[in-house]
């Protein structure tokens, strides 16, 4: 079977075979027919197997021989397509494939997603697109300042549809679904069939055809799995030792949390191996440079969370490597799916410490086989060596000064300092609320201070009453108010004699 053959015009077969493809993959031979009828699609396949272009090859043979259904205010170009991803990765290379699969047809597209300055993305919105490729969440800030227009869109696309679920972004989704126009074609791709995903197709998706080319949450058989044994605390000196041992280069290795990340990059550094970490803390223009470095090869490990487990394309990566045993199994899936693509092999190895066990356990289960295992000589067990579950090892975040109105913070004593036994006032209207307050350095007996302040320790907080939080001498001038100061003179300093805001 050919390109050709699913009906796809003859620029984009002359860009497809630019690309080095020939022949269309499973889930590309049933999904470009389906979406080229029209009909609304749910589709999945295990990851690495050509999804992007399933759907991209059929819309732009649509936009290229339709004319829009509405168009744009201003002679622009309306958005006629709007394609929705759950990582800023991801929208980049759905976006490269737009522009490689287009580029002998005369449409234009872009891409648009938050940690990046959102002017020069206003830009380009009002000189008009085809093809919107977008996160949800930004997307959502250009519709609150109404510099996108979704009212045009014909063809809806919910790429990585149960990564987007996972990430939360489901009232997201809605919140943009009610920008598109009720009449439109929905196409959901995804690389598990959940009951969530089946759950949120009911809802969005009307009659849709359903393709599934492979098993739910099984890997592809060009990558190779082993697990090597190993204790916790020599996992890294492991890692080191495999990748100088065998000269691995681009290494993609997954760790559980972003310090764990950062941590490890700067350890293999150490060893003279060269590293970056990429995650969701990371500034998009770091994400991008360690990418780019990363796809060079100039770069030879990238430690990453699993944000990057979807949406890292790199032609033919070898290895991955699992520092970290993901905490939910289908994650496993998708670490490993980004060797092995496109009909390549890969190699993706697990360090799995004896803590892990459960975790390796939930995975063998998933995929419905049992991953051999392999002991590297000189990283055998030590039976007396401490396994233990993670703990939370991130560093501690700095406290923040309690802000007016935050009941929350102002609930309890902060430790130290001068105002160890109280916290800044909650109440904005407390002066008017309590009578005038005593002008300042007005003295109370110390007795009737302490009695002032016992019997509010458990009253709950209201508007305009003081918390046990308070500085003292708020609670003094509950307790025995002296005499109001005189009001300033109406019109001196600016002021006109009303209370001070925060009551002092």
């Amino acid at each position: 079977m050919s390109f050709a053959s699913l009906g796809l015009s003859e620029a984009l077969v002359r860009a497809v075979t630019e690309r080095g493809y020939d022949s269309p993959t499973p889930i590309q031979a049933k999904a470009i027919p389906a979406v080229l009828s029209g009909g609304d699609l749910l589709a999945g396949a295990q990851t690495g197997t050509g999804k992007t272009a399933g759907f991209v090859l059929p819309i732009l043979q649509r936009l290229s021989t339709t004319p829009p259904r509405k168009p744009a205010a201003g002679g622009a170009r309306p958005i006629r397509v709007l394609i929705l991803t759950p990582t800023r990765e991801l929208a980049a290379q759905v976006e490269e494939s737009v522009v490689a699969y287009s580029k002998h047809l005369k449409i234009s597209s872009t891409v648009v997603f938050g940690g990046v300055n959102i002017n020069p993305q206003i830009d380009r919105l009002r000189r008009g697109v085809d093809i919107l490729v977008a996160t949800p969440g930004r997307l959502l800030d250009h519709a609150g300042q109404r510099t996108v227009d979704l009212s045009g869109v014909e063809v809806l696309v919910l790429d990585e549809a149960d990564r987007m679920l996972d990430m939360g972004f489901i009232h997201d989704i809605r919140r943009v679904l009610k920008l598109l126009p009720p009449q439109r074609q929905n196409l959901l791709f995804s690389a598990t069939f959940s009951d969530e995903i089946k759950a949120l197709a009911d809802g969005l998706l009307n009659k849709p055809a359903l393709i599934e080319v492979a098993r739910r949450n099984a890997t592809a058989d060009t990558v190779r799995q082993r697990v090597l044994p190993v204790d916790k605390a020599r996992k890294r000196e492991l890692l080191s030792h495999l990748v100088r041992e065998h000269n691995w280069f681009q290494v993609l290795v997954f760790t559980r949390t972003k310090h764990g990340a950062n941590r490890l990059a700067e350890q293999l550094a150490k060893d003279g191996i060269p590293s970056l970490a990429i995650h969701g803390n990371k500034s998009q223009n770091a994400r991008t440079r360690a990418l780019s470095e990363f796809k060079s090869g100039s770069l030879q490990v990238l430690v990453a969370t699993d944000i990057a487990a979807r949406g890292l394309d790199i032609v033919e990566l070898p290895h991955v490597v699992n520092f970290d045993l993901p905490n939910v199994p289908e994650d496993y899936v998708h670490r490993i799916g980004r060797t092995g693509r496109a009909g390549a092999e890969g190699e993706a190895v697990s360090l799995v410490s004896p803590d892990e066990s459960g975790l390796l356990r939930d995975i063998e289960r998933l995929i419905r086989r049992e991953i051999p295992r392999e002991t590297i000589a000189g990283f055998e067990l030590d039976p007396n060596a401490r396994n233990e579950p993670d703990v939370d090892d991130r560093p501690a975040r700095p406290s923040r000064r309690p802000m007016r109105g935050d009941a929350s913070r102002s609930a309890g004593p902060r430790q130290g300092g001068p105002r160890a036994q109280g916290a800044y006032a909650t109440s904005r209207g407390q002066g008017a609320a309590q009578g005038a307050q005593p002008a300042r350095g007005a003295s109370v007996p110390q007795a009737q201070r302490a009695s002032a302040q016992a019997p509010r320790a458990s009253a709950p907080a209201q508007r305009g009453s003081v918390t046990p939080a308070q500085p003292a001498r708020a609670a003094t001038a509950m307790a025995a108010p002296a005499p109001a100061a005189p009001a300033r003179p109406a019109g001196v300093g600016g002021f006109r004699g009303r209370p001070s805001r925060s009551g002092r």
